[in-house]
């Protein structure tokens, strides 16, 4: 049994965040390293969760 991993918070990668948090996405490469995730390490994240706009000021 697996347990998905929980929504991406805002201003996170929504692919990212799976990756870091379920771990049995990275479980059958044994030694390989994972395509997405390079990817998104050299070209960047291609969506983010959208944040609240910042008020403080």
């Amino acid at each position: 049994m697996t347990v998905a991993a929980k929504p991406a918070p805002p201003g996170e990668c929504p692919q990212c965040w799976a990756h870091a948090h379920d771990k049995s996405i990275h479980k059958a490469l044994k030694g390989e390293q994972c395509q997405p995730c390079l990817d998104h390490m050299n070209n960047g994240h291609p969506v983010l969760v959208p944040k609240k706009p910042s008020s403080w000021w």
